[in-house]
C-alpha cells in the first residue's frame, strides 16, 4: 500500500490559504519572537534555559533554541531523546522515571552515545533499577525529582530528597546530578522554600548539588523568584496556545501555531461543521468549555468534537458567520498534543509557506 503520510503537503512559496486541511501552520515571525523573548529573560536573570522539545518534536526548532542560547534540551521519553541524539544533541535531560529492561537497555546505549545525558528518579525502586543496569558501565547522571506542589511525580519532602540523593551518590554506575521539579504555576515561594531546605540537608550530608532545575511555561516569567534554581525548563512557550493566553503568559498575537480548518457543512443558521475533529485539535479542554479559539469569530464556540468533525455553535455570533468552504484559523487549547497528531508542520511568513518540517519524534511516547 502506498504511504501518503509524507507526501508533499506544501512547498515554499505556496499560500497557506490554499493548503488542504486540517493542517497546523506555524508563523515564523511569532516563533522567532517567542524564542528570543524567553531566552532574553533567562539571560537577564542569569538562569540556564533548557527547552522541552515535547511541544514541537522537531530537531530544527531545537537547533534554533540552542542557537539563541539555550543550554541543552529536555525530553520526556527515551525514544524522543534518541531522535534528538541522532540530530546531534549531546546535553539531554529526560524528565521521566525510567523502568523496565527494554527502556534501560536503550538508555544505556544512549548514555554511551552522548556526553551529557541526565535522567530523573523519585523512588528507591527507580534508583535501584538504574544502579543494577549501569553498574560497571559509563556512569549515568541522575537527578532527584521533587514534588514542590505540582502533585504529579516527585519525593514529598526535602528529607526524602536528601535520602534518595545519598542512595544515588553511593550507587555504582550512578552519579548524583541535582534536583528537578515541575511545580504548579505561580508558586515560587513554596518552590524556593522546598529547594532551599533540600540544599541545606544535602550540604549537611556533604553532597554537592550541581543542578537545580525548575520548570514550566506557566511559571516561566517568575523563574527569577526561585533564587536557588540554576536552570528553568519550558516547552509550550515556543508556540504558545489558548491556555497560555488565559494564564497571562502571552497574548493571542504571540500564538505561533494555528490549526487551519475548512467549514464543510452549515446544517442550520446556528451550526457549522469543520474538518478538524479530535484527530486534529485534540480533545484536551485545559479548563475551557470548548475546543479552541477561532480567530476572527470570538463568539463562536467549538462545542463538540468527534474524530473527524468539529461542531461550531454560532448562536452567540452577532456579525457575519463562516460559510461552507471558508478556511478558519484556530488557536488550539493545547499545542503540544497537536504536534503529536501530524507528521509534518507547515511554516509560513505572512501567509506564504517558508518550509515544511517532519515532526521527527511524533508518536514516540515510550
Amino acid at each position: 500500500m502506498h504511504d501518503n503520510r509524507f507526501a508533499v503537503v506544501a512547498k515554499a512559496g505556496d499560500r497557506i490559504a490554499d493548503l488542504s486541511t486540517p493542517r497546523p501552520v506555524i508563523d515564523e515571525d511569532r516563533l522567532a519572537a517567542n524564542i528570543g523573548r524567553v531566552q532574553s529573560y533567562m539571560d537577564q536573570h542569569g538562569l540556564n534555559f533548557r527547552p522541552h522539545i515535547k511541544t514541537h518534536k522537531i530537531p530544527a526548532l531545537a537547533v534554533a533554541q540552542v542557537a539563541a542560547g539555550a543550554k541543552g534540551i529536555n525530553c520526556q521519553k527515551v525514544t524522543e531523546a534518541e531522535v534528538f541524539a541522532e540530530a546531534g544533541f549531546e546535553d539531554i535531560l529526560i524528565t521521566f522515571n525510567i523502568l523496565g529492561p527494554q527502556k534501560l537497555e536503550r538508555l544505556a546505549k544512549l548514555n554511551e552515545r552522548i556526553s551529557a545525558l541526565k535522567v530523573v528518579a523519585d523512588s528507591e525502586v527507580t534508583v535501584d533499577g538504574l544502579a543494577a543496569h549501569f553498574s560497571g558501565h559509563k556512569p549515568l547522571n541522575v537527578l532527584v525529582e521533587c514534588d514542590t506542589g505540582g502533585s504529579r511525580c516527585g519525593v514529598q519532602t526535602p528529607a526524602e530528597a536528601a535520602s534518595l540523593a545519598k542512595r544515588i551518590a553511593a550507587a555504582d554506575g550512578l552519579t548524583f546530578g541535582g534536583i528537578v521539579t515541575y511545580p504548579k504555576p505561580q508558586s515560587a515561594a513554596a518552590v524556593e522554600a522546598f529547594i532551599a531546605e533540600t540544599l541545606e540537608q544535602l550540604t549537611s550530608e556533604g553532597i554537592t548539588c550541581p543542578i537545580v532545575s525548575n520548570g514550566g511555561t506557566p511559571s516561566l516569567f517568575e523563574a527569577h523568584l526561585v533564587k536557588s534554581a540554576t536552570e528553568h525548563r519550558a516547552g509550550t512557550y515556543i508556540y504558545n496556545d489558548r491556555q497560555m493566553v488565559r494564564m497571562g503568559h502571552c497574548t493571542e498575537d504571540d500564538c505561533a501555531m494555528h490549526v487551519l480548518a475548512t467549514v464543510v457543512s452549515r446544517p442550520n443558521a446556528d451550526r457549522a461543521v469543520i474538518d478538524a475533529g479530535s484527530k486534529a485539535l485534540t480533545s484536551d479542554l485545559q479548563g475551557f468549555s470548548d475546543y479552541g479559539l477561532i480567530v476572527g469569530y470570538p463568539e463562536a464556540r467549538i462545542s463538540s468534537l468527534s474524530e473527524e468533525h468539529g461542531v461550531i455553535d454560532l448562536s452567540n455570533c452577532t456579525g457575519p458567520r463562516p460559510q461552507i468552504g471558508q478556511k478558519l484559523f484556530i488557536i488550539p487549547n493545547h499545542t503540544c498534543v497537536v504536534s503529536n497528531l501530524f507528521d509534518t508542520m507547515v511554516f509560513h511568513r505572512g501567509g506564504i509557506v517558508t518550509r515544511v518540517e517532519e515532526v521527527a519524534a511524533r508518536g514516540l511516547v515510550w
